[in-house]
Formats: structure tokens, C-alpha cells, sequence
């Protein structure tokens, strides 16, 4: 890509059966993907590590910088199994979740649940909805552990299908057993990124770093909001993350649809201002796992996040079993670039210019961004450790490329998700401190981004391959 053609929003791409053909997952690389999630709900750790990678090698062919995003499945609160796989359920008549029944012994009348606590959690006059929300049910009364309900939405029900409660309030812990060893097995393959799934509180997340530094990784952790009870403690758990995602799909079914569009507004407005990159993810082009071609409904959902400042969207059953994963993730590709042409996308921001800064990286940042748009800047290049400087840059809204440079691999590919921000491998402490200026914009121009005579900005450190250390910005004519 030139640079008049960089897109600054970046595409998440779910890793599944669809993928598992090379050709596929390269014309998908091509197309550009920018981050790979493994899905801890399906498949076994010898398949995430074959396709993990896989994704790899070819993007590395490819020349093109990737993060890894391991997504583990959390406590899923589910049905049991029927008798013969699935049961048409009528509105008004009486269905029955009773934990004490066996798993493989559903009926057109009951069926077991995986989580026994349910009973606990329920009252009566609740509304619990299954299927994300197409079977709707009543609780009547709750008898010897058995949920007694009422249909009031009728319709098919089949194997393990998911239940919620609307508005929230169930007491699943947000890591389970089997999360904690599919999180050691992601610090095993690498991942520069886990979700954690429905955390309730900043303590899940807090909890969930402890095992993560327990098993030795250092991946950024992003929290899932997908409870009412998270967007109840929404800041708390966005300070305790390094990233957010917004999961529209349980989150969708425990607020109600009407409520959604607002909250992901809200997410996306408040990891922003909290300094935190934002996944905007679930049904952004769901047609598409089986046409060619998105609706118009889900061009504007894009949109709209895009506008709204969202660092990513997200593809999920789209890419992991969709017919035309490639097509997708160039559709998604086309929308979000369409998008950010939009004024509204690059609208004077007036982040944190009220605050007090106590970190000279943030000042330093801050006035790199006011700076770039006051002046004729062709690109923002950022010698970083950590990547933080040119996160920090990025949560200004700005046409002018940030490029982060790192002699850090793992920075480098952490970087892959935050807008407008893009990464390059460059270890400045092989360079002598007196030419590092002129290296790293020697760096950008032999990659045809800028050209002698440009205008760019350079931030860095005194002391180089220090961390947190950036106290310096210097305007740099390239070639000279």
C-alpha cells in the first residue's frame, strides 16, 4: 500500500476450517488481515498451534507483521444435549432446565444444563433467552433445582445452545479450569494477545494477569464486555485491560438489541479516552458467510465504528467458516477505508488537552500529534520500546501515518492492532545515537513511504532501548 491508501482501522480475522487452506489464508493475509484470533471455544491446542503457525510463516512470506490473539472461551453457560439433537419448542407451553437430568437426555419437555448453578442465579418472573436471545422463556418458579418455564418466543432449540438472563446478574466466574490451561497453552504458542471473556469487574481481570505472569507471558490482556455487570464497572475494567473488546453478541442478548448501539458508542468513546485500543467485533458482516457481497445495513455497521473510532473490527464465523473469508476481510478493507475518507473520521479531537500530564511520553505524544497537524508532516515515526508512545498517539484522530519502530518482536506485532498505527522492525541501538535520525527516516523512505525532502516528525528517548524513557521530538527533513 502507499501511503495515501493506508488504512487506518485494523481487521481482526477468526482462524477456523475455512482458513486451514493455504491458498485461502494467504489471499486473506493479502487482503489485510492484521490480526489472527484463535478461538479457545472450538478445536484442540495441536490445531491452534498448526494454524497459529501457519499464519506465520505465510506472513512472513508475505513481509507483513501479524498479531496473534487467543480467545479463550469463558464460563459459556449452555443447554445440555437432546435425546435427538434438537426439539421444536411452542410459545405458552412448559419447558423445564433441570440439572439434575442427564446430559445426553433432552426432551421436547426438559433438558439438563452444563452450568448446575443456574438455579441459583434465576428468580421468578425473570426472562432467560437462549440461542442469543431467539427462544425466549419465563421462570415460573424454581422446584428441587428444576427451572420451571414458560415459552413466551417459540421456536427450534438444538444441542448446547447458550442462555442468558436478561439484564445480567449470573455469578459465573470468568475464568474457568479450562481457560486457565488454554491460557498457559497461549504463552506457550506466543500469543501477543488474550481475551478474557465476560469479566464482571476490574478483579477478573486483575485475576486473570496474575496467571498470565505466573505462566511467564507478557501478552496484553483484553477485556471482553459482553455482561451488564462490566458495563457497570466499565472504567475499572478498561484501566485493568490493555485492550477492549466490545462483544455484541451476548452483550447484545443481556441489554436488549435497542440498548446496544449506544453502549458500543460508549465503549468505544471511553477506551479511547482511557488510552486503550478498541475491537469492535460479532455479525459485522455475517451475510458474507455465505454471499459474495455485504448488505447495505452491515457496510453502515462498519461505518459507523469506523466513525466512531473504533482501532478494529472483527471477523468471526465470516472467516472461520465462511465460503469467501478473502472477500470479506477485502470488503471490510474497502468499507473502512471509505470510511476514514469521511471528515467526521478525522475530526478535531480535543483529547486530554484539559489534563495534567504526569508522564513525559503522554506530553510528548500529545504534542507530536499538535504539532503534526499544524505543520505540513508527511509521517510521525515513533522509536519505541513499548509501543505506548504511539498508542498514545493514535487515540488523536489524524490522517498522518504513525509509524512505530521497535527492536522489540513482540512490540512490533502488538502494535498490529492499534489505528493508525504501523509497525516496522528497527533496532536503533545497533545505530550510532548521532545518525539515528537519519536512519530511521532512511528506514521509511527505502520502503518508498517518504521521499528527500518530506517533513517528518521523530520522538525518542536520550537514552535508546530504555523503557518508558521517550522525552524527545524533533522535526526532520528527510534526506537531509
Amino acid at each position: 500500500m502507499t501511503i495515501n491508501t493506508l488504512r487506518r482501522t485494523k481487521i481482526v480475522v477468526t482462524l477456523g476450517p475455512a482458513l486451514d487452506d493455504t491458498a485461502v489464508l494467504q489471499r486473506v493475509i493479502e487482503a489485510g488481515a492484521d490480526v489472527f484470533r484463535a478461538n479457545f471455544s472450538h478445536g484442540s491446542h495441536a490445531t491452534h498451534a498448526e494454524r497459529i503457525a501457519t499464519v506465520r510463516r505465510i506472513a512472513a512470506e508475505q513481509g507483513r507483521i501479524i498479531a496473534i490473539l487467543a480467545d479463550l472461551q469463558g464460563p459459556k453457560i449452555r443447554i445440555a444435549r437432546f435425546k435427538n439433537k434438537k426439539v421444536q419448542l411452542k410459545e405458552d407451553q412448559v419447558f423445564v432446565l433441570d440439572p439434575l437430568l442427564g446430559d445426553e437426555e433432552g426432551t421436547e419437555e426438559t433438558v439438563s444444563l452444563d452450568y448446575k448453578a443456574l438455579p441459583n442465579d434465576v428468580h421468578p418472573g425473570d426472562t432467560l433467552l437462549l440461542d442469543d436471545g431467539r427462544i425466549v422463556m419465563n421462570v415460573d418458579r424454581i422446584e428441587n433445582q428444576r427451572i420451571i418455564c414458560t415459552v413466551t418466543v417459540e421456536g427450534e432449540l438444538s444441542n448446547n445452545k447458550g442462555i442468558n438472563r436478561l439484564g445480567g446478574g449470573l455469578s459465573a466466574e470468568a475464568m474457568t479450569d479450562k481457560d486457565r490451561v488454554d491460557l498457559i497453552e497461549a504463552v506457550r504458542l506466543e500469543a501477543d494477545y488474550i481475551a478474557i471473556s465476560f469479566p464482571r469487574n476490574a478483579d477478573d481481570i486483575k485475576a486473570a494477569r496474575v496467571l498470565l505472569r505466573a505462566a511467564g507471558g507478557t501478552a496484553g490482556i483484553i477485556a471482553k464486555i459482553e455482561r451488564t455487570e462490566a458495563i457497570h464497572n466499565l472504567e475499572e475494567i478498561i484501566h485493568a485491560s490493555d485492550a477492549v473488546m466490545v462483544a455484541r453478541g451476548d452483550l447484545g442478548v443481556e441489554l436488549g438489541d435497542a440498548e446496544l448501539p449506544g453502549v458500543q458508542k460508549k465503549i468505544i468513546e471511553l477506551s479511547r479516552r482511557l488510552k486503550k485500543p478498541v475491537i469492535t467485533a460479532t455479525q459485522m458482516l455475517e451475510t458474507m458467510t455465505y454471499s459474495t457481497i455485504p448488505t447495505r445495513a452491515e457496510v453502515s455497521d462498519v461505518a459507523n465504528a469506523v466513525l466512531d473510532g473504533t482501532d478494529a473490527v472483527m471477523l468471526s464465523q465470516e472467516s472461520a467458516i465462511g465460503k469467501y473469508p478473502d472477500k470479506a476481510v477485502a470488503a471490510l478493507h474497502r468499507i473502512c477505508v471509505g470510511a476514514e475518507k469521511n471528515p467526521l473520521a478525522s475530526k478535531t479531537t480535543q483529547h486530554r488537552l484539559d489534563f495534567h500530564f504526569n508522564d513525559v511520553d503522554e506530553a510528548i505524544a500529545m504534542a507530536t500529534m499538535y504539532t503534526a497537524s499544524h505543520l505540513d508532516i508527511r509521517a510521525i515515526i515513533a522509536l519505541t520500546e513499548s509501543g505506548t508512545t504511539p498508542l498514545w498517539m493514535s487515540r488523536i484522530d489524524s490522517q498522518i501515518p504513525i509509524y512505530g519502530l521497535s527492536r522489540h518482536a513482540t512490540t512490533v506485532r502488538r502494535m498490529a492492532l492499534f489505528r493508525g498505527v504501523y509497525p516496522i522492525a528497527f533496532d536503533a541501538t545497533h545505530v550510532d545515537r548521532r545518525i539515528v535520525n537519519a536512519a530511521s527516516a532512511a528506514e521509511l523512505q527505502k520502503r518508498n513511504i517518504v521521499q528527500t525532502g518530506d517533513l517528518v516528525i521523530i520522538t525518542k528517548g536520550d537514552l535508546m532501548g530504555v523503557h518508558g524513557r521517550t522525552n524527545a521530538l524533533k522535526i526532520f527533513t528527510v534526506g537531509k
